[in-house]
């Protein structure tokens, strides 16, 4: 029997869970959905990924709602992607914030982005006549962005340590808490998806430069938070599903094997350890021809819902 398409056909509710980090330090983890942060300053808040519609990203603030009740003047976006963006206009947040090459994959592909996930992930979208449309950060910046909390609170610095999930991730860092929001650049018992990777400097010196912040506490795209020697483990766990990737597809290229035999070289490699993991049998096709393409020089390319259901068609079917 075929398998269904990606997560098209996950559509059971999960449970969502709010943690109080630190005061003042908030995050809602939802059994392998994408997760999303808050921080509370002096006299705002900011928010750290949106949700995929604002119906969606309601929820969450009505559950923030319950600590505090502060307006948000900054939505930050961890990357591109629907999931993470398209629920910005529930937060009314003065500035939109994200690295320069978000805004610039934003416009370049951001309505074909959600056309794929749409299809994908339909059960993320739920609300989506509620969407406005593509929402294009305020402020885009390089390397670093400090927000001031206020008061004893300290800072919230806005990290871009490298290529990664995609060209253009970000993290948000409380070196007072030692807290960091790590997007997509560390999952936490969920499967890595890396479609639109830089596969080699992520499981270098990305992932080299968020393990030498020495967070206490991560969280990460998607799972549990993660404490104390956790952290190191969830990097690396991260560093291995990207390096056993590398190897098999590698190896079938040297060996003048199909993309059909990276792939199942790919799943027998990896699905020992990581196949019980959230959305392991939807990603991996996508990761699959990303670093195929990678390994061969070329950048990512624009996913469509068409393109999508081709490579699942030819690796999982």
């Amino acid at each position: 029997m075929p398998k269904a398409f990606a997560s098209s056909g996950d559509l059971s509710a999960k449970e969502e869970t709010l943690e109080v980090l630190a005061p003042g330090v908030f995050a809602l983890t939802s059994e392998g959905d994408p997760n999303v942060g808050a921080i509370e300053a002096e006299d705002f808040l900011v928010a750290f990924d949106c949700r995929a519609t604002p119906l969606t990203a309601n929820r969450w603030i009505e559950r923030l709602r319950g600590h505090t009740d502060k307006p948000f003047r900054y939505a930050v976006f961890s990357h591109y992607h629907a999931v993470r963006t398209l629920g910005a206009p529930a937060f009314e947040a003065e500035t939109v914030v994200a690295h320069r090459a978000t805004a610039e994959l934003i416009r370049e592909r951001g309505q074909a982005d959600f056309e794929s996930e749409l299809a994908r992930m339909p059960r993320l979208f739920e609300g989506q006549e509620t969407l406005e449309g593509l929402v294009t950060p305020d402020v885009a910046f390089a390397d670093e962005l400090i927000i001031p909390l206020g008061g004893e609170r300290g800072d919230l610095h806005l990290l871009h340590l490298g290529r990664g999930h995609t060209a253009g991730d970000i993290v948000a860092w409380l070196p007072d808490s030692r807290i960091l929001f790590a997007g997509d650049l560390v999952e936490s018992a969920a499967a890595l998806y890396t479609g639109d990777a830089f596969h080699l400097e992520w499981m270098g010196q990305t992932l080299d430069r968020v393990a030498a912040l020495d967070a206490e506490i991560l969280v990460g795209g998607r799972g549990e938070v993660v404490r104390d020697g956790a952290v190191a483990d969830a990097i690396e766990l991260t560093r291995r599903f990207l390096t056993g990737l590398r190897d098999e597809v590698q190896s079938a290229i040297e060996s003048n094997g199909t993309l059909r035999d990276a792939f199942e070289a790919a799943h027998h490699r990896l699905a020992p350890e990581f196949g019980a993991w959230p959305i392991f049998e939807h990603c991996l096709p996508f990761d699959v021809q990303r670093i195929w393409d990678e390994l061969a020089g070329a950048r990512p390319r624009v996913w469509t819902a068409e393109r999508d259901q081709a490579i699942w068609a030819e690796l999982q079917d």
